[in-house]
């Protein structure tokens, strides 16, 4: 293979979608054997490692000094030292504590906007699968370069920006770039159109996203700051190069014209005293007293206060504010952009409701975390309902592919997140993972598919009979459907029973909810090979209707109903 090295990708970065699998190998100089040993080191030398930048580091000392460059703080530093020589110690000492005060506040903000690089850096993968030499090898991502071929299977974090050359049920998480906190199906067809919007490039996979479900093989086209991830580190930190905001700019023209405007009168008052024959150092220490009294000392601290508190609010919403003046922006704002949900999200689903053998339930807790419970009536659920709900956890738990962890005492999902809300669900109702994957050993399993509308999982029972536990589109559940889940036990489906489902399905799809429907059904008869997507549509009988679990999609941040309240308040 000729060598070829210092690959630049970051040209042609948008349209590597529009260019076949084949056509990327060639001019990235790669194969479907991936590079060599030999060739990959020559270009992690040319390239760099593959490692987000975090470019010059501000030391906490001129985080610090930062915080005296307003004109304003320099003129109230001068009054203070100047209050201090005539001996006015209470004023000198409220002054120069207003200007510490400013420092400090405005100091621990900025110290803790500048970990938002690092932050960044912990989304990427800390190894990675790729071919070298035609065999497949564990590497640190940080020396993954253009060219290599990733393999990339359930759970794996994206190391690099890569195009798809073969992607088998292949699902993508890609809240992280996009804030959608569906995973979005990738395949490895070429896409014809030349600008194409990052979230619908489904032949393309991102540094920090994670893969949800199914195998694949892509081809390293983007490393370090050349990827879409490195593009957002870029900007945060082209951030503090921006201009100062209108408040900053009125603030120090209120200085400059201060400043002047002083100097003007006190010039003015110790010319007329000494035209007078009044004592120069008399009218000197009458100049300066006037001097100082002209500055504003409480106008630092009203600011100050004024912006910490608006600062304060919007870091409990998890908002990060890089220097103090900045949060006027959102006092400033007119028109706020939201998603579709009308919510500003943090890519994150959540069970909110169940309906199970006739009785709606409500999912109490947030995001991913165990904390919750599930009430009726406004109570724990307690018995007799306790038996319902663990038989229709353990059909949702069943199938289930993701995994929960923890980490920096946060919980997230390994997986699809659809399939993660409903296993904290699951959980929540009293079902147990680990006992189901003990007791109910998986035989097979039919992934989601968009026209099905259906996934499921077949598991063994304890007798050596299989079980398909599916989850899917309730409408198609219950044209499949024959039996119905109760109290009381299993019975015929009726009209009517089906008719008060769908009346749940529209009433919760008209709140905004998703919902999805489970089910199970005894295969007797059915042999492995059967199993497939094809024999799958024709069995549609008796199955049993479990319930309905209903899911929102993202955990809300701020409400737009409540937007322009918080403008007002800040």
């Amino acid at each position: 293979m000729t060598s070829v090295t210092a690959i630049d990708t970051h040209q042609k970065s948008k349209d590597w979608h529009s260019q076949s699998a084949e056509d990327v190998l060639t001019q990235l100089g790669s194969s479907a054997n991936g590079l060599s040993a030999q060739e990959a080191a020559q270009r992690l030398e040319a390239d760099g490692s593959n490692e987000i930048k975090e470019g010059k580091r501000i030391s906490p000392v001129q985080i610090f000094l930062g915080q005296f460059k307003s004109i304003l703080i320099w003129i109230l530093i001068a009054a203070g030292i100047i209050s201090g020589v005539l001996g006015e110690m209470v004023d000198a000492i409220a002054i120069l504590a207003i200007v510490v005060l400013n420092a400090v506040i405005g100091f621990y903000q900025e110290f803790n906007a500048e970990k938002s690089i690092a932050a960044l850096k912990k989304m990427t993968a800390p190894q990675a699968k790729v071919r070298r030499d035609g065999q497949v090898t564990s590497i640190p991502a940080s020396g993954i370069v253009a060219g290599d071929i990733l393999t990339l299977e359930a759970g794996d974090l994206v190391a690099a920006d890569a195009r798809l050359m073969e992607a088998a049920s292949l699902k993508c998480v890609e809240s992280a770039l996009t804030g959608e906190s569906e995973s979005v199906v990738k395949e490895s067809t070429l896409l014809e159109a030349g600008e194409v919007a990052l979230g619908d490039r489904k032949n393309m996979i991102f540094m920090g996203t994670s893969i949800a479900s199914g195998t694949g093989q892509a081809v390293v086209v983007a490393t370090a700051m050349n990827t879409e991830l490195g593009h957002i580190a870029s900007l945060m930190e082209e951030a503090g190069a921006e201009p100062s905001t209108p408040l900053q700019q009125k603030l120090d023209s209120f200085g400059r014209i201060l400043v002047w405007v002083t100097l003007g009168i006190v010039v003015l008052l110790f010319v007329l005293g000494l035209l007078r024959g009044t004592d120069p150092m008399e009218l000197f220490m009458t100049s300066v007293s006037l001097a100082v009294a002209a500055v504003p000392e409480g106008l630092p601290a009203v600011v100050t206060v004024a912006l910490a508190l608006g600062v304060l609010r919007m870091s409990r919403r998890r908002a990060l504010v890089r220097k103090l003046p900045a949060v006027e922006t959102l006092g400033s704002t007119s028109v706020i952009c939201t998603d579709k949900t009308g919510t500003l999200t943090v890519g994150e689903m959540t069970a909110r409701r169940l309906y199970v053998s006739g009785q709606s339930y409500e999912v109490t807790g947030e995001g991913y975390g165990p904390d919750g419970e599930v009430r009726f009536d406004g109570k724990k659920a307690e018995a007799p309902h306790l038996a319902a709900l663990l038989e229709f956890a353990t059909v949702i738990l069943a199938c289930n592919n993701s995994h929960l962890v923890q980490e920096e005492g946060l919980w997230k999902v390994v997986g699809d997140p659809t399939e993660g809300a409903l296993l904290v669900a699951g959980i929540k109702a009293g079902g147990n993972r680990e006992s189901i994957e003990k007791e109910l050993p998986k035989h097979h399993e039919i992934p989601f598919d968009s026209d099905r509308k259906l996934s499921a999982v077949i598991r063994k029972l304890a007798d050596g009979k299989l079980r398909a536990f599916i989850n899917g589109a309730p409408d198609v559940l219950l044209d499949r459907c024959t039996n119905l889940y109760t109290s009381d036990g299993i019975r015929p489906m009726t009209d009517e029973d089906r008719q008060n489902i769908l009346s749940q399905n529209t009433a919760m799809a008209q709140q905004a909810l998703r919902v999805l429907g489970s089910a199970y059904r005894d295969l007797e008869n059915a042999s492995p090979a059967e199993l497939t997507s094809d024999t799958w549509k024709k069995i549609s009988c008796s199955w049993v209707f479990q319930g309905c679990m209903i899911r929102r999609v993202n955990k809300p941040k701020m409400p737009l109903r409540n937007a322009a309240r918080q403008v007002y308040r800040l």
